[in-house]
C-alpha cells in the first residue's frame, strides 16, 4: 500500500507539519515491512521553499490553482492508492483554502481528511469548504468529540462518516534526557512553561500578569516561553507582540522571572523542557480552539496542566487530568499557581493523572488507528454507482424557490444588483434582467401557475414598456427614483428584449398580454437592421424564432432573421478554419448565445447550411470548455483569442444558461440524447460541479453567486446570475419531463404446465 499526504511539511516550522511528520512515523513504521510507503505533497507558503526530505514527491505552492491539478496527477500516475488530507485554515490557498476542491475532485483514488480545525462560526465559503471536503471523503477525522457534535448539527455531516481520532503524542519514556538542553539558570527554578507559535490569540500577557503575586510566594519561578513567532504574524507584524510582551515584563518589573527561547524545539528539546517544568499553561484567549498539539503533547509528557477553558482543553483536562481558568483571569491564574506550588502532593497528583491518560495518546496506537481506516476503506470500495438515465428524476434537482427573485423584485421591476442575498437599490434597474425576468416567470408558469407567480409578468413586461422609446428602441438604465440613466440600450439589451417579447408572444398565458407585447415587438423591428454587433443580432434572432412558432406564416418577419443570421454565417465563413471553428477571432462573453440563434433559425426554416454551422460551432465550443468532464466557460479574464490560452476565472452565469439553452436545442433540433445529457453537464456548474467544486446556487438565499473568480465565489447575488440560473433550472425540468421514463422490465417465470405469468 503506498498513501500520500497532503500537509504543511518537515522542515516548515508549523505543528501541521510536525504533526504530519509524527503520523507518517506512525504509519510507516521502518521495523514493518508491511508499512505503507510514503509520498508527501508539501504545502509551501507564498515565497518560501524548503529542503524537504526525500519523502516528499511534489510541492504546491500555496496561492497557485494548476499547481493543485498538477499534484493530483501526480498521485494519479505514482502509483499511490490513499491519500491523507491534513486540513486546516490558513494552508491551503484560494478564499477558506477552496483551491484543495480541485485537487480531491481530480483524484482517481480514495482520500480522508483529518480537520484540524471545525469552526463553530463559520463563514459561508468556510462552510461550504468543509462540507465539500467532507462529501466525498472515505473518512473524517476528528480530535475531540465536541468536532463530531459540530460537524453534524452544523455542517450536515452524516455521523457514520467521521472518527474520533485523538491527537498522538510520542512515546515520552523512550526518549532520553540530554541535561545540557536545558540551560543552567533554570535548572534550580520552579519552572512555569507554554511553547508554541507565538502570537496574539496565545494569551502569555495573561501569565505575565500574574506573575508578581506567584514570585512574592514563591520567588524562585521562572516562567519559560519557547517558539518562535508565527509566519503569518511575522509577515503582517514583525515582533509586535513579542516587544508588547517585553514591555509588559519590563513594566511589572519581573525582568529576572521571564525567558523566551525564540526557536522551534525539537521532540528532544521539548521533553526535556516539559520533564524539568513544575507546571505547563496554555493561557489561550477565547474558547474557539478544537484540538491543541502543544496541550496534548504536555499530557503525554505526563505534566501538570493549567488551562483556559477552549473547547479541547475542556474536554482534555476534564476527571481532574488539570485545572482550568477563566479567559485572561490572571489573578484567578496566580491562585491556582500558588495553590499547586504549595502543595506538591496536589502538584504530583495532576502529574500522574495527566501521564495515565497520556500513554493512551501514543503515535504508535494514533498511527495503527489510522493504517486501519486505509487498509478497510482499500479492502472493502463502495459500489460503483450505475447511471441509468441521461438526466435526474426531477424530484433530484434543487426545490424550485424563487424567494430571491421576489427579495430583488418590486413594483417597478427587478433591481439588477445585489450586495450578497439583499437588493443593491442603488445600482436601480436595466433592461437586460428584466427581459430575463419575464422570460423566467413565463417558464415557471407550467409548473407553478399561481396568482403570485402570475403578478410578476405585468411588473417586468411594464417595465419593458416603460423603457421603450416613442421610436421602438429601448433605453436599458432605470435609477431606483425612476430616472432614465442613458438615451439609447446597448444592442445586446435591445436583442435580449426582441427575445423576451418573441417568447412571450409564443407562449403568452392570455391574449392580451400577447397583444401588448406584438405592439411593442413590432415598434421595435425597424432597428434590427442597425444593429451591428453579434451578439445583439443573435439575441433578437431567438426572439424572431419564438415569434414565428406563434405566426409561422409572417413573411416579413422570415426575411428579417436572415438579415439577422446572415452575418453570423458571413463572420463563420470569413473567421472559421479547421483549428479555429468561431465566428470571430476571439470568444468573449455570452458565446452559447451565437450557434444557438443559428439552430432556432435553422429550426423554424429548415436551412441545413444554418444547422451544420450551428453543430460545429457548438462542437468546437464544447471541447474548448468540457473537456475536462465539467463546464468551464470561457473566462472574462481576458478572454480567449485564436491561438492563445483560455482564460479559466471570472466565469459568469449567462455563460452556463446559453450552453444549456444550446444543448437543449440541439437536442429539439436532431433528437441526440447525448446532448441531454451535457446539458445537465453544463446545469450542474451551478451546483459545484466547476473548477473549484463550489455551488454557485446558494441554498439559503436561493440567490445565485455572481461568477467564480480566482480565490473563490463573487459572493453578491444579483440578478443576472439568478436568473441564469433559474433559467437553466426551469430548461433542465423540463428535459425531464419531456424525456419518457425506462419501461419497467418484464420478468418471465414459468408457473407450471407451460403457462407464463408476467411478473412486475
Amino acid at each position: 500500500m503506498k498513501i500520500a499526504y497532503i500537509a504543511s511539511y518537515f522542515p516548515r516550522e508549523c505543528g501541521i507539519a510536525t504533526f504530519t511528520e509524527h503520523l507518517i512515523r506512525a504509519i510507516s513504521n521502518e521495523q514493518d515491512p508491511t508499512a505503507p510507503e510514503v509520498s508527501v505533497i508539501a504545502m509551501n507558503d507564498e515565497g518560501q521553499t524548503y529542503e524537504y526530505p526525500p519523502e516528499v514527491t511534489f510541492t504546491i505552492r500555496q496561492h497557485h490553482m494548476q499547481d493543485y491539478l498538477n499534484a493530483a496527477d501526480h498521485v494519479n500516475e505514482s502509483g499511490v492508492d490513499f491519500v491523507m488530507v491534513q486540513h486546516e485554515f490558513g494552508i491551503f490557498g484560494g478564499e477558506s483554502g477552496v483551491y484543495l476542491l480541485p485537487f480531491l475532485h481530480r483524484l482517481k483514488v480514495p482520500y480522508l481528511v483529518t480537520f484540524h480545525t471545525v469552526l463553530k462560526e463559520s463563514s459561508f465559503m468556510q462552510r461550504m469548504v468543509v462540507k465539500e471536503i467532507a462529501q466525498h471523503a472515505a473518512k473524517v477525522i476528528v480530535m475531540s468529540n465536541l468536532a463530531i457534535n459540530f460537524l453534524v448539527n452544523l455542517y450536515d455531516i452524516e455521523q457514520d462518516k467521521i472518527l474520533m481520532i485523538p491527537h498522538g503524542v510520542p512515546d515520552f519514556e523512550k526518549l532520553s534526557i540530554d541535561a545540557a538542553i536545558i540551560p543552567k539558570v533554570l535548572r534550580e527554578r520552579k519552572v512555569l512553561f507554554t511553547f508554541g507559535l507565538l502570537s496574539r490569540n496565545k494569551g502569555i500577557e495573561t501569565v505575565i500578569q500574574a506573575l508578581p503575586a506567584i514570585i512574592s510566594k514563591h520567588p524562585d519561578v521562572l516562567y519559560v516561553v519557547a517558539g518562535k513567532t508565527h509566519p503569518g504574524v511575522l509577515r503582517h507584524a514583525g515582533e509586535e507582540y513579542r516587544d508588547y510582551l517585553r514591555n509588559l515584563i519590563t513594566e511589572l518589573g519581573v525582568e529576572d522571572h521571564v525567558m523566551f527561547i525564540d526557536k522551534f524545539l525539537t521532540e528532544n528539546d521539548l521533553f526535556a523542557y516539559l520533564m524539568h517544568s513544575s507546571i505547563y499553561i496554555t493561557p489561550y484567549l477565547n474558547e474557539a480552539q478544537i484540538t491543541s498539539g502543544t496541550l496534548t503533547y504536555a499530557m503525554g509528557a505526563g505534566a501538570a496542566v493549567i488551562s483556559t477553558p477552549y473547547w479541547y482543553a475542556k474536554e482534555l483536562l476534564a476527571e481532574g487530568r488539570g485545572r482550568l481558568f477563566g479567559f485572561a483571569q490572571h489573578e484567578e491564574l496566580s491562585n491556582i499557581i500558588t495553590e499547586l506550588l504549595d502543595d506538591p502532593a496536589m502538584l504530583e497528583g495532576l502529574r500522574e493523572r495527566s501521564l495515565n491518560f497520556g500513554k493512551e495518546l501514543q503515535w504508535s496506537r494514533m498511527g495503527a488507528r489510522y493504517r486501519q481506516v486505509a487498509r478497510r476503506r482499500l479492502q472493502n470500495p463502495p459500489p460503483t454507482p450505475m447511471l441509468t438515465r441521461n438526466l435526474p428524476e426531477p424530484s433530484m434537482l434543487p426545490h424550485l424557490n424563487l424567494s430571491h427573485i421576489r427579495r430583488l423584485t418590486d413594483d417597478t421591476g427587478i433591481i439588477q444588483h445585489a450586495k450578497f442575498g439583499i437588493p443593491n437599490l442603488k445600482e436601480g434597474y436595466c433592461v437586460d434582467d428584466n427581459a430575463r425576468a419575464l422570460m423566467m416567470t413565463l417558464m415557471v408558469v407550467p409548473h407553478r401557475p399561481s396568482k403570485e407567480i402570475l403578478d410578476l409578468l405585468p411588473i417586468y413586461l411594464s417595465f419593458l414598456h416603460y423603457m421603450q422609446l416613442p421610436d421602438g428602441n429601448f433605453r436599458n438604465f432605470l435609477s431606483f427614483n425612476r430616472q432614465y440613466l442613458d438615451e439609447v440600450g446597448s444592442e445586446d439589451s435591445f436583442g435580449r428584449t426582441i427575445w423576451a417579447l418573441g417568447y412571450l408572444i409564443r407562449h403568452a398565458p392570455n391574449n392580451s398580454y400577447r397583444e401588448f407585447a406584438q405592439e411593442m415587438f413590432h415598434a421595435a423591428i425597424p432597428h434590427f437592421k442597425d444593429l451591428q454587433h453579434l451578439r445583439g443580432r443573435a439575441n433578437a434572432a431567438i426572439g424572431v424564432c419564438h415569434y414565428l412558432h406563434y405566426h409561422p406564416s409572417d413573411e416579413r418577419l422570415f426575411v428579417a432573421l436572415r438579415t439577422l443570421i446572415e452575418p453570423l454565417t458571413d463572420g463563420w465563413e470569413r473567421n472559421s478554419n479547421d483549428a479555429w471553428q468561431w465566428f470571430e477571432k476571439d470568444m468573449t462573453y455570452d458565446n452559447g448565445i451565437l450557434p444557438l440563434a443559428l439552430l432556432h433559425a435553422a429550426e423554424i426554416t429548415g436551412n441545413e447550411s444554418w444547422k451544420e454551422i450551428g453543430l460545429q460551432s457548438l462542437s468546437f465550443l464544447e471541447n474548448l470548455t468540457m473537456s475536462q468532464g465539467y463546464f468551464t466557460p470561457v473566462g472574462n479574464e481576458g478572454w480567449h483569442c485564436e491561438g492563445g490560452d483560455c482564460p479559466l476565472f471570472d466565469q459568469q452565469a449567462i455563460e452556463t444558461m446559453a450552453m444549456v439553452l444550446l444543448y437543449q436545442q440541439a437536442h429539439t433540433i436532431t433528437g441526440n440524447k447525448v446532448y441531454l445529457q451535457r446539458m445537465y453537464t453544463c446545469y450542474n456548474w451551478f451546483l459545484g460541479d466547476n473548477a473549484l467544486r463550489l455551488s454557485l446556487y446558494d441554498q439559503e438565499t436561493h440567490g445565485c453567486c455572481d461568477g467564480l473568480e480566482t480565490r473563490g465565489l463573487n459572493r453578491n447575488q444579483g440578478a443576472e446570475s439568478t436568473l441564469a440560473y433559474f433559467i437553466s433550472h426551469l430548461s433542465v425540468l423540463n428535459a425531464c419531463a419531456a424525456v419518457p421514463k425506462p419501461e419497467k422490465i418484464l420478468k418471465t417465470a414459468v408457473i407450471s404446465g407451460g403457462i407464463v405469468s408476467k411478473i412486475i
